[in-house]
């Protein structure tokens, strides 16, 4: 008897990546509002204000999770506009 094989591949989704925003003492708060929605489309200011008070207050806040090269985008477009910004694995 042979065995046939399947020949269709079962995609995985692609590993998702947090971008996260890290708080400092040199970026006004509406320069970092105004930077997150530059960088992130669609992001409204009620949204980037909340990033920015949660980086201020806790020091960091996540600012989306997306594929890794979007991820890595955002992180080097926030860190291009003085910002400090990493990315990390969404577990």
């Amino acid at each position: 008897m042979i065995e046939k094989r399947s020949t269709a591949t079962i995609r995985k989704p692609a590993p998702r990546y947090r971008v996260l925003l890290h708080n400092d003492d040199f970026n006004s708060m509406e320069y970092v509002v105004q930077s997150l929605m530059q960088t992130i489309a669609g992001m409204t200011q009620p949204q980037a204000v909340d990033i920015m008070m949660e980086a201020h207050t806790n020091g960091t806040a996540l600012v989306i999770t997306c594929i890794q090269e979007h991820a890595e985008f955002y992180c080097e477009t926030l860190k291009n506009k003085g910002l400090t910004s990493s990315i990390e694995p969404d577990e």
